[in-house]
């Protein structure tokens, strides 16, 4: 069978009751088929919700605030400033400073870099002995919490 006849084969005439109107599109999709009874065809939505059918809301449309909501929310986090500065004043008076907490994050930083890369070489000794880490970890006297 020849690609033209498959195709003559395929074309299904309309029963004579059924006329169909097709509408011309500017999209090279599908033409849309109007039936002259019912008007054109909508799609059905999979939803029980009435709001399919509602007007477009754009996610970007930023509801009304009330003028006391935002006077509210600028009193808590004037209030929560407060505290926050409370909190520092009496680290502060504790024998903390800021220059500090940065040097022991730095440390931190490092101390987790070093781990990674004994780590990284345990697994691959347990690798090349056909072992575990689990298993190097008690062979060098190391904890598992280590």
């Amino acid at each position: 069978m020849s690609v033209n006849e498959n195709s003559e084969n395929m074309n299904v005439e309309q029963p004579p009751g059924d006329i169909v109107e097709e509408k011309k599109s500017t999209s090279p999709m599908k033409p849309v088929a109007i039936d002259p009874k019912r008007g054109p065809l909508k799609r059905t939505s999979f939803s029980k919700s009435n709001k399919v059918h509602s007007n477009f809301k754009s996610p970007g449309h930023v509801t009304k605030i009330s003028k006391a909501s935002l006077e509210e929310e600028v009193e808590d986090l004037e209030r929560r400033q407060m505290q926050l500065d409370a909190e520092i004043a009496q680290l502060e008076l504790e024998g903390y400073k800021v220059e500090e907490l940065n040097d022991h994050i730095d440390m931190l930083h490092e101390y987790n870099d070093i781990k990674d890369i004994g780590q990284s070489l345990l697994g691959r000794l347990a690798t090349l002995r056909g072992t575990t880490t689990r298993d190097l970890y008690s062979h060098f006297g190391l904890q598992l919490d280590d």
